[in-house]
C-alpha cells in the first residue's frame, strides 16, 4: 500500500491546517491509520492520533481537544485536523495504515511560528 501525505505548511500560532493522506488501495473500518510526527532534532517519531479497529479515536495528551482525526473510506483517505496549533506542533507529520504490514507515507511538514 502506497500513502500519499499531503496539507502540511507554515502557520502562525493559533492558526490550522488539515493534513491528508490517501491510500493506493480500499482501507477499511477495521484497519488501523493515524499519524506520527517527527519534531525538530528529535531523534524519534512521537504517536499523534489514531482511529483503531472498530472506529474509535485515539489522541495523545499533547494534542487532545485541539486535533481531530477522521476518515474518508470513499475516497480512501484519512485527515488529521489541527486547530488552534502552537510551536510545539512543529515538525513532520507522518501518516500510516495497518493491513497485513504497516504502511508510512512520505511525511509532510508542519511548521507553527510564534
Amino acid at each position: 500500500v502506497q500513502l500519499q501525505a499531503s496539507g502540511g505548511g507554515s502557520v502562525q500560532a493559533g492558526g490550522s491546517l488539515r493534513l491528508s493522506c490517501v491510500a493506493s488501495r480500499r482501507i477499511t473500518s477495521i484497519n488501523p491509520m493515524g499519524w506520527y510526527r517527527q519534531g525538530p532534532g528529535k531523534a524519534q517519531r512521537e504517536f499523534v492520533a489514531s482511529i483503531v479497529s472498530g472506529g474509535e479515536a485515539v489522541y495523545a495528551d499533547s494534542v487532545e481537544g485541539r486535533f481531530t482525526i477522521s476518515r474518508d473510506a470513499d475516497k480512501n483517505a484519512q485527515y488529521l485536523q489541527m486547530d488552534g496549533l502552537g510551536p510545539g506542533d512543529t515538525g513532520v507529520y507522518y501518516c500510516y495504515l495497518a493491513t497485513d504490514r504497516i504502511s508510512w507515507g512520505q511525511g509532510t511538514l508542519v511548521t507553527v511560528s510564534s
